[in-house]
Order: structure tokens, then sequence, then C-alpha cells
């Protein structure tokens, strides 16, 4: 077992023992505000391009289209598919919680690259064409604290080459530190 997968088994239990109040707190306010299930499973592109299931409290409507915010935004009134809870967990980052059984199971990290939706196939090549796609992906990540969605995809893949090239525990940590100011600043958050 890698120094890093230990990082993120010791740090993911750590989280979900402080976190779990929160966590049932959102389960039941996401439950309670609108039909449908809390928990949404996303299909995303794992390490070397492999599909995963990865669990978000819900924050859309049921049968929302599965489209990147920066897809979503050229919609007419994208808001129109947000629970009545959902704007709020997505600005605190409540709706990536459940994540955090993806890196319990191995199908993500605490840091690295967020993992592209299936049909994201501009990124996807674009991380490949860069050997992105050998790194587990994180629930937070380099271009998460540089930026999150308002960066164009070309530089969101220089941001993850640059973890790529210079990735440590050191650098995770510091990620995660930054990750909980930005999250608290609600920086960078376009929906």
């Amino acid at each position: 077992m890698s120094l890093k997968r230990v990082f993120d088994l010791v740090l993911t239990m750590m989280a979900v023992c402080m976190l779990l109040p929160l966590i049932v707190f959102t389960y039941l306010l996401v439950k309670l505000s609108s039909q449908g299930p809390a928990l949404y499973w996303s299909q995303r592109v794992g390490q070397h391009n492999r599909l995963f299931q990865m669990p978000k409290f819900r924050s859309m409507r049921v049968n929302t289209p599965q489209l990147a915010t920066h897809l979503m935004q050229q919609q007419a009134n994208p808001n129109r598919y947000l629970t009545p809870v959902g704007s709020f967990i997505r600005k605190t980052s409540l709706d990536e919680l459940p994540q955090l059984w993806s890196v319990l199971k191995g199908d993500m990290s605490l840091v690295g690259p967020r993992p592209a939706l299936f049909n994201q196939d501009d990124l996807i090549a674009l991380r490949t064409e860069n050997n992105i796609h050998t790194l587990k992906p994180g629930i937070t990540g380099w271009a998460q604290i540089n930026g999150r969605d308002e960066i164009p995809i070309p530089q969101k893949v220089a941001l993850d080459h640059f973890y790529l090239q210079h990735q440590s525990i050191y650098l995770d940590l510091r990620i995660l530190l930054l990750t909980v100011v930005k999250v608290v600043k609600r920086d960078n958050i376009t929906h």
C-alpha cells in the first residue's frame, strides 16, 4: 500500500468521524426538500480512463441532463434544474461529502484531478495526452484551488499536469488546507 493511499485512508476516516453529523444533516435536507433519492450517482472517468460511479448529494432535479458545469451554463436558465437546497449545498460543497466513500473504496483520492464526466471528451483527450489519466482522481486538486469552475479546459489540464509532475504528501496537505479556505470563502464557484 502506497504512502498516499495510507494518507487518504487515515484522513478520510478522520473526516467521516468529524463530519458525520453534517453528512446526516445534508442527507435529510436533500431528502426532505425534493422528490427523488438524496444521493446521485454520476458516471465519471477514473484512473487509466476507467469509468466508475461517483456519489454526490443530489443538488439537481431528477432527469437533469448530465452536463459539465461550463456546458450547463450555456443553457437558458440552468438554475431551473436546481432543487430547493441545490444552490446552497453546491456553494458550500456539501454535495461533495459522499465522495469520501469513493476514497475509502479506492476509486478516488482526496487530492488529484477532478474526475471528468463520461461525456467530457475534450477534457479526457487532453488529460490522456498529458498522462494525467494515470492519476487517481481527487475530491479536490491543484486546478480546484486555482480556479475551479472558472478556468478553461486547457488551463485546467495544465494545472493537473503541474500536479502530476510535483505530487507529494506536502503538496496534498497544502491543497487540502487551501481547499478548506476556498470552500469557506466560496471562491470560484459559478453555480
